[in-house]
């Protein structure tokens, strides 16, 4: 859904571009608090801090599945917008940083999704997933039964949501300051249709990542905090908290260690290698631009000369080859971004709490 140059007009793309700012400027704030960064924080914050080393390498996951689009009807496929994944994953307020470094990264060497629209797309794609999915997860878990189960079942119906409501959110973008004269009850019907088809495969993707996650560290998911009930003992006729057992710090790093390292790996095979095989048909966006219209005043985009436009690597002619090195340049560049900025908000939070 990476919407690109010309099609919503200059005063418009200012404005989101305003929104997405602002939107950055507290997610930022509230990400210290998702990141925690001190010894002496809550027990909520040193959750956070064992979710600190996950945020680039969600960062990353996400760069990596989204370049795998998968078929959802004649001639239109999808692909994960990743709002829903980050929020669960590590925080709403990390999770639209995450997104946004990815839009960030995907606009700058790959000129996917328009420069002058990147307010557009992370206002969209970034802040009204995260904000939608983790809405709806919260809502789900209040009701739901507190176990892993429904951490997993939650996690796909919000990212099924969000997806939709990304659409909705293009639509009314367009209709204050779309560049073509188009139906925009047309607009709308195909636009949510089709996302609806996307949603399911985003759905499927989200819950089956959160619940790997869960399964071997539970701890890690920043949606199941609090899934692991203290065990109680009654002393003298009151029903008090057990002792925790001692966990060793090595064996818990190492544990986290080899989450990480599991991650990262997957994301250079999904992007390095099975991105070949991705789905060649336009996405959601430009199938409905293209049938509605929409598109006619479509921008060249200003990165079109990138040495890695288009998910290729210039010079390379063998295309299995030029792909997969673009989508490892891509997962290693955005996993050093995102950890560069989580790793800077973590410790700016830290330093605050010293002084």
């Amino acid at each position: 859904m990476h919407v690109p140059d010309g099609f919503i007009d200059a005063p418009m793309s200012a404005a989101t571009g305003v929104v997405a700012a602002g939107a950055i400027a507290v997610s930022l704030r509230g990400a210290r608090r998702e990141l925690g960064g001190t010894s002496r924080a809550s027990e909520a914050e040193r959750g956070g801090e064992r979710t600190a080393p996950l945020a680039g390498l969600v960062a990353a996951f996400i760069f990596a599945v989204q370049m795998l689009n998968f078929p959802v009807a004649a001639g239109t496929s999808g692909h994960l917008l990743g709002g829903a994944l980050a929020a669960i994953l590590v925080g709403p307020y990390t999770g639209v940083l995450c997104v946004s470094v990815v839009l960030l990264m995907q606009g700058i060497l790959f000129a996917d999704g328009g420069l002058t629209a990147l307010g557009v797309n992370i206002t969209d794609m970034a802040i009204t997933t995260t904000v939608v999915a983790y809405a709806v997860f919260r809502g789900l878990v209040k009701i739901l039964p507190r176990s892993r189960r429904s951490i997993t079942a939650a996690s796909f119906v919000a990212a099924l949501l969000s997806v939709p409501a990304a659409a909705l959110v293009f639509t009314l973008l367009y209709a204050l300051g779309g560049t073509t004269d188009v139906s925009l009850g047309k607009v709308a019907t195909a636009m949510i249709g089709v996302h609806v088809l996307i949603g399911i495969g985003e759905a499927a993707i989200t819950a089956l990542t959160v619940g790997a996650v869960i399964a071997v560290r539970p701890d890690l998911v920043y949606g199941a905090r609090g899934l692991e009930q203290r065990l109680k003992l009654r002393v003298d006729g009151e029903l008090v908290d057990a002792p925790r057992p001692l966990e060793p710090v090595a064996a818990r790093d190492t544990s986290r260690r080899k989450v990480w390292i599991g991650g990262l790996v997957a994301s250079l095979v999904l992007a390095g290698f099975v991105s070949f095989y991705a789905s060649s048909n336009p996405d959601g966006l430009e199938k409905v631009a293209a049938d509605q219209g929409i598109d006619r005043q479509t921008k060249e985009h200003a990165s079109a000369d990138s040495p890695l436009a288009d998910y290729g690597v210039r010079d390379v002619e063998d295309a299995r080859l030029s792909g997969g090195l673009a989508g490892v340049i891509g997962v290693g560049v955005t996993v050093v971004a995102g950890t560069g900025v989580f790793w800077a908000v973590r410790r700016r939070r830290s330093t605050s709490q010293v002084a």
